[in-house]
């Protein structure tokens, strides 16, 4: 079916075919969800050891008892283990709470209005106005942080090694209003795409074009959630900011929300100890210490870098089956059309659709009335606004295998349904 190649009579009687299948759907009183990226039940099984490992062994190392106040940026074991994760320095770590969107809600806020070194560098001082970068199709709950806090994003093309690193550096010398830009650098969110070496070269050295104001939000939120054995390695940031002389220019972000319990992980952020001990003399005033208890056990659990493979790796099982579906399905029903293109991603918790220009606010429309609740259109581009009307993220992750085949179903009749109504108008 290649709308492209057919003549009206066939579109219409496409469009009556698949209305009939579309109603059909409809009375089938399905109510199933592939809105957000959250791990299954199943997943968060695999960490159910948590809860008791420590059997009552409350002490560090240095035999500090964990449950009392204090240890502000986190116990020397946690930072050595999330340390190996981001490939930087124990000395370069934070510890938080259990969610790195706070941790980047607080760097930016305190930029804003307390700057990145010192009162003179905040980025809203006297009123100034401050832009981000956003490359897109990109993460939302990035770009909610910006505009709550009053924060211009611009948003920047993206391909298959990238941000268009061309446009951010032309954009960043031309604008000093320019203050940062999001990444999610491997299996970004939501293409999948990993980062390529000489994007993540010119990334590093932003901060000697941007400016000692400039910061780089590093979300390396799904570092170690490969699919497959032989998924892209992300080359490392901080050793190219070392070379390069840019290591305060950067914010790593990372967290252990889909690796154990969603709601009750660790986060943590690296970035060089001059940063660290700016953030830390703000975060005094917010808090007396995070959750050490739950560090520990992290820490007891995770053990090091083989463990923690093992352990992703049974992530992968329960996965790979699930994203196999939505591929099977847009393989079989799109691969032969021109009503759609998507990624494949070897890991990370999504997959990114492409429609025809100006449907996709449609098919999700369609499949919210057929029973599929899918991400907002546009919620991946800034402001809501996808200036062509074409992205659409899916997330197969917390859906059973069953749940999937049934949603992809509905997902594909109102891809074929929308772009078949629109081949016709324009016809």
């Amino acid at each position: 079916m290649r709308l492209n190649q057919a003549t009206p009579e066939q579109l219409r009687e496409w469009e009556t075919t698949l209305n009939k299948q579309y109603q059909t759907i409809q009375q089938a009183g399905l109510s199933l969800d592939l809105t957000r990226g959250k791990p299954s039940s199943e997943q968060l099984d695999l960490s159910n050891a948590l809860d008791g490992i420590l059997n009552g062994h409350y002490s560090d190392s240095a035999g500090t008892d964990l449950r009392n106040y204090g240890g502000l940026d986190g116990i020397p074991q946690a930072k050595t283990l999330f340390a190996d994760m981001v490939g930087v320095k124990p000395e370069e770590v934070m510890i938080g709470g259990n969610g790195s969107l706070a941790l980047m809600y607080f760097c930016v806020q305190t930029a804003m209005h307390h700057g990145v070194h010192d009162a003179d560098s905040a980025w809203a001082k006297e009123g100034q106005k401050v832009k981000f970068l956003a490359p897109v199709p990109g993460y939302d709950r990035h770009f909610s942080v910006c505009e709550h806090l009053g924060v211009e994003l611009i948003p920047v093309a993206m391909d298959e090694h990238g941000p268009d690193m061309d446009q951010v550096e032309l954009l960043v010398k031309a604008d000093a209003s320019i203050k940062g830009i999001w990444c999610v650098p491997r299996f970004s969110n939501p293409t999948g795409i990993v980062y390529s070496d000489a994007v993540v070269q010119r990334i590093a050295g932003l901060g000697n074009i941007a400016g000692a104001n400039f910061r780089v939000f590093w979300d390396n939120a799904y570092a170690v959630h490969t699919l497959t054995n032989h998924a892209p390695e992300l080359p490392n940031l901080m050793d190219y900011c070392r070379q390069q002389g840019t290591e305060d220019s950067v914010y790593i972000f990372g967290s252990t929300s889909k690796v154990t319990f969603a709601g009750a992980g660790v986060a943590f952020m690296a970035s060089s100890p001059t940063n660290l001990a700016t953030l830390k003399k703000h975060f005094s005033f917010t808090s007396i210490g995070p959750d050490k208890v739950n560090q520990l056990r992290h820490v007891a659990f995770l053990k090091d870098r083989a463990t923690l493979s093992e352990h992703m790796q049974r992530h992968a099982a329960i996965m790979q089956p699930r994203f196999e579906a939505v591929l099977a399905s847009l393989r079989s029903e799109l691969g032969d059309t021109d009503m759609g293109s998507w990624t494949e991603p070897e890991g990370g918790y999504f997959i990114s659709f492409d429609a025809r220009r100006g449907l996709a606010k449609e098919i999700v429309s369609l499949a919210a009335a057929a029973g599929v609740k899918l991400t907002p259109a546009g919620a991946t581009f800034p402001y809501g606004n996808d200036p062509e009307d074409k992205n659409i993220r899916l997330a197969p992750t917390y859906p059973s295998v069953d749940e999937i085949e049934q949603a992809m179903k509905v997902f594909i009749t109102c891809v074929k349904l929308a772009s078949v109504r629109q081949a016709l108008a324009n016809s």
